[in-house]
């Protein structure tokens, strides 16, 4: 039974890193060959077939619901029932459309929509829409948030921007109730913290505030705040628990028999938790999980600890094959598995606070490797943040929160407890403030796929119990994590990284000892590329200074994300072409027509128009020439600043060209492409944008010259070792099967 199980678990995991999804014919040839297989001696593998099969064709079913592609970019009326608890944030409400449906098309089951300076908005209620829709399409960048991944995960077939709409159907049912008792909830004084006790109680993250994030971040405690199946866990275990010490303290009904009672009342309590919550796939998994533990704990105990938690990631996988999608998925069911590790099968198990200490070593070091693996940020700060936030929310804020929500019809009780509840998270988020500004998360450099599992061996032997001579061989192996996946730039070599952003532009340039950014990504109410996509993708390359950030010109698509840069790593020089227009914590040096330095044998110079009459035509461009082999970074600027370049007799030749305003129609003139004669002409865009770049005459003149087209948003993040004379890396030449081809 467990070698079935572990090969049906195996198949269903083998999902994730599937490039492509096999025909469906090819599934069903499967299915049928592990059936075949089952009650023979293959029946490993033909459990090891059928999660396969089973798990294409769910994520078939996905892909199938996706938004017809000649659909893509074209604005609709739709009508559709709004379900979840909408967020709002910086101006933009954020929500999910179900029973989606439309006189002129077939729509998904499932859209995930926003609506600027959107009215108000409850679920349950039914809307008439216009909407811009799209297909699930994400930035791919390595080591950085996979968007078209978790769209998937969850069975979004398009997402869209809102342009207008009515209400047809007021709210009713218990999604309505979710969300006066959000509202409830925001009303009560709680010292502010009423967002947060929002997250705990109903799952809704969108009423905590950017510094709250920025402190979860940096401290590893984002899982306490935002509902998850470890509150599900410890709610199930502190209900246990309760009964546990009645009974063993003689307060526990004879007639009753304790054991059953206990089981029934953590799952219902879990249950109705999830419920309150949303009932959201971790919770569903969570609930999952405890249900067969419990199960386990009630009748199989016998049968060791490792069967429930094998047969909880199968039920989960069953269910929903698309979850191995998912960083929680990996996370959650980790944990897990390492507690079991540590605490099972010991002689003498640590009792309190010892077992604390050692469920949080557990945690640390055993989920280094999946952090790494994942591109998850890991924070130093984490292990003393979680070790006093982990018994503090679960033990403290959580039952508080709930209760004071249960008895909220009670006057005053149950605005005292949320009070209280409050006053520990105001206390908790100024104590992890002083510990996030000691050693903030960051996202690391990725070790090679040999590392990580040599490393995840080393673990499990290093969490051995204490005697095993294996513990300091398994320490030893974790050394396997610092080797780096990259090798060093070579002295007169340049590394360039197009940073797939959207609409914007950010573009790395690294030598052997140095580093400079052109342009910062943009920032827009509720994303900030900056944040999100540059810094973790610098981070993630071993970048932790930048000797020069460089902003063309003060556009939000330009420089937008300076700030969330500024703030996150250090900055030798800050220059623009534009510095009237930068809203920055710190002033800018203005870019100097032909200045020119050199680091580790790569020549850089900047050009710049003084005296233009727009800011697009004022950006400041680059020059980068490495062993002869030149790329133009040419900023916003349009004919009139092409043409200005031209007159000055500038050497613009250049093999590689990011191209001019993102190729608009009123740049890229063909003088300027005959001047810079680019093998190779690199757009930085974003999918479908509303400017329609680049533009087709544009496209047209540069294939004309004999230029390669590279584009982001087909291409994902472009990387070139200039110097080299070799081809561009591009992202999503790394396939994977929900990936817009």
């Amino acid at each position: 039974m467990r070698w079935g199980l572990t090969a049906l678990c195996a198949g269903l995991l083998s999902l994730r890193f599937l490039p492509d999804l096999p025909p469906p014919a090819a599934s069903l040839l499967l299915a049928l060959l592990g059936a075949g297989l089952f009650s023979t001696r293959g029946r490993p593998l033909g459990c090891f077939l059928l999660g396969l099969a089973w798990a294409c064709v769910g994520a078939q079913g996905a892909l199938d619901d996706r938004l017809a592609a000649e659909l893509d970019g074209r604005t609709l009326w739709l009508e559709g029932r709004v379900v979840g608890l909408p967020e709002r944030e910086a101006g933009v409400t954020r929500f999910y459309l179900e029973d989606a449906r439309s006189r002129r098309a077939d729509l998904p089951q499932r859209l995930r929509l926003s609506w600027h300076d959107a009215p108000a908005l409850a679920a349950g209620e039914t809307w008439r829409l216009a909407v811009r829709l799209k297909r699930p399409r994400g930035l791919v960048n390595p080591q950085v948030f996979d968007y078209e991944a978790w769209l998937t995960a969850r069975r979004i077939g398009a997402t869209g921007a809102v342009k207008s709409g009515e209400r047809l159907v007021a709210a009713a049912g218990p999604a309505a109730w979710r969300d006066r008792l959000r509202h409830r909830l925001l009303d009560v004084d709680a010292w502010g913290r009423q967002g947060a006790l929002a997250a705990l109680v109903l799952g809704d993250p969108s009423g905590l505030r950017d510094e709250d994030w920025h402190v979860l971040q940096a401290t590893g405690t984002v899982h306490l705040l935002v509902i998850s199946g470890q509150h599900v866990m410890l709610l199930g275990g502190l209900l246990y628990g309760l009964v546990l010490l009645l009974f063993r303290r003689g307060w526990w009904p004879r007639r009753w028999p304790w054991l059953p009672c206990a089981c029934a009342l953590a799952l219902l309590g879990a249950l109705g938790y999830g419920l309150l919550a949303g009932f959201e796939v971790p919770v569903q998994r969570a609930c999952a999980m405890l249900a067969v533990i419990l199960l386990w704990r009630l009748r199989f105990r016998h049968l060791g600890v490792w069967l429930p938690l094998l047969c909880a990631l199968v039920l989960v996988l069953l269910a929903e094959p698309l979850a191995s999608l998912l960083p929680g998925f990996w996370l959650s069911f980790g944990a897990v598995a390492l507690l079991a590790w540590c605490f099972s099968g010991r002689l003498r198990a640590p009792r309190g606070g010892l077992s604390l200490l050692r469920a949080q070593w557990a945690m640390t070091l055993g989920l280094l490797p999946l952090l790494l693996a994942l591109g998850l940020p890991v924070s130093l700060s984490g292990p003393l943040a979680n070790l006093l936030a982990v018994p503090w929310v679960g033990g403290l804020v959580v039952p508080m929160a709930l209760l004071g929500t249960l008895l909220l019809p009670v006057p005053g009780i149950g605005e005292g407890l949320l009070w209280l509840a409050g006053g520990q998270l105001e206390l908790l988020f100024r104590i992890l403030a002083v510990v996030a500004g000691w050693a903030p998360s960051q996202v690391l450099p990725a070790p090679p796929d040999w590392a990580v599992l040599l490393g995840e061996a080393g673990v499990l032997l290093a969490l051995l119990p204490w005697g095993v001579p294996l513990r300091l061989p398994g320490l030893l192996m974790l050394l396997a994590l610092l080797c780096p996946a990259q090798s060093q730039v070579a002295t007169g070599e340049a590394e360039v990284h197009v940073l797939d952003v959207g609409q914007g532009l950010a573009v790395l340039v690294r030598t052997r000892e140095h580093a400079l950014l052109y342009d910062a990504g943009p920032a827009s109410p509720g994303f900030d590329s900056g944040a999100k996509v540059v810094l973790p993708r610098l981070q993630a390359l071993g970048v932790r200074r930048l000797d020069t950030l460089l902003l063309s010109h003060a556009d939000r698509d330009h420089a937008g994300g300076a700030a969330a840069l500024l703030a996150g790593l250090e900055v030798g020089r800050l220059v623009s072409g534009e510095v009237q227009g930068l809203e920055l914590s710190r002033g800018a040096e203005t870019c100097r027509d032909g200045e020119q330095w050199q680091w580790d044998g790569v020549a850089f110079r900047t050009r710049t128009w003084a005296g233009a009459g727009n800011p697009n035509d004022a950006s400041c461009l680059l020059q980068v020439e490495a062993r002869g082999e030149r790329l133009l970074l040419a900023g916003d600027i349009g004919a009139a600043g092409e043409r200005h370049l031209l007159e000055g007799g500038a050497d613009l030749h250049a093999e590689w060209l990011v191209a001019p305003h993102h190729g608009s129609r009123g740049s890229s003139s063909a003088a300027f492409i005959a001047a810079v004669k680019p093998q190779a002409v690199l757009f930085s865009r974003g999918w479908n944008n509303a400017f329609g770049h680049p533009h087709p005459q544009v496209v047209a003149r540069y294939r004309s010259a004999g230029a390669r087209i590279l584009d982001t948003a087909t291409d994902g993040a472009l990387m070139l070792a200039l110097g080299s004379r070799g081809p561009a890396e591009r992202a999503r030449e790394q396939r994977r099967f929900w990936r817009e081809k």
